[in-house]
């Protein structure tokens, strides 16, 4: 038994579905039932929320391997991984962070992606195994965008010409699943890039010729980027939080390229244009 934290979001859902396709049997972690039941009468439901630890026990009982999502703070995942020692888990796959840059870890997001990498070894000796994923930006991101695209035909953020080698979470379930289900992942950590490191403004001139429309990218102030979060309801940490990731991007921190996708999979990630086209209905 597998199971998946996490399986509602944009990479869980795909790692329930590819686990589903190969024959493995799937339990997901969910708050709500009724939000699970996309993924067929073949997954089974364990409802329990990892802000509450006392009700993980039982979501981990008989699972063999686990994959680990979540949208922290870092003892969420903490807990889930003592849960997971506690029940006899053999191996947790974590979906974690690159970071940008040298100082990846002054990023608030990477800090607490690193506090659970350091649960995750120290538990190691006790026989619970690891695979940690490390991910850059998300081509999904981009989705973001879509109000202003079809609304002004432009698309904002405070990154300047920095430039991200964003990753299609497909890739990224897919290197999941190959961690889950083949030999000779423990112990790996795997950084997972996008084939080439893109400007904002060249992801917007790729979802412009998938759309077949001309976009413009403005290059905002960060205190306008601030004012525009907020506005749409982010709380005011997390707008913080991205404040600090655009400025490491227009930095220069974040356009690493790297070969962990083709090195597990055999094959050369997904570029941004494949899927700005697979995702073109969503700018239109």
């Amino acid at each position: 038994m597998i199971l998946v934290i996490g399986a509602n979001g944009t990479v869980g859902s795909q790692v329930v579905r590819r686990l589903r396709e190969d024959g493995r049997a799937v339990r997901v972690l969910v708050r709500d039932a009724a939000k699970a039941a996309k993924h067929g009468d073949g997954v089974q439901i364990a409802v329990g929320d990892l802000a509450r630890p006392e009700t993980l026990g039982r979501a981990f009982e008989g699972v063999e391997k686990a994959f680990l999502l979540s949208g922290g703070p870092a003892q969420l995942e903490i807990d889930a991984v003592d849960a997971a020692k506690a029940a006899g888990v053999g191996q947790i796959v974590k979906l974690s962070s690159m970071g940008f840059g040298p100082a990846r870890d002054a990023l608030a997001i990477g800090n607490w992606h690193r506090a659970v990498e350091a649960r995750l070894a120290s538990v190691a000796p006790s026989g619970l195994a690891w695979t940690i994923l490390l991910a850059g930006g998300f081509a999904t991101n981009s989705l973001g965008w879509a109000h202003t695209i079809k609304t002004q035909g432009a698309a904002f953020a405070a990154t300047g010409d920095g430039k991200v080698a964003v990753v299609d979470p497909r890739d990224l379930a897919a290197v999941a699943v190959a961690g889950l289900t083949q030999p000779g992942h423990q112990g790996k950590r795997y950084e997972l890039t996008g084939p080439e490191a893109l400007s904002n403004a060249e992801q917007v001139a790729r979802i412009g010729a998938a759309i077949d429309k001309p976009l413009r990218f403005v290059d905002v102030p960060p205190e306008a980027a601030r004012d525009g979060m907020l506005q749409a309801g982010l709380p005011p940490v997390l707008a913080g939080q991205l404040l600090d990731v655009m400025a490491a991007i227009k930095a220069g921190g974040a356009a690493t390229v790297t070969d962990g996708v083709a090195r597990v999979l055999g094959r050369p990630p997904n570029t941004f244009a494949a899927w700005a086209r697979d995702h073109a209905g969503a700018f239109r």
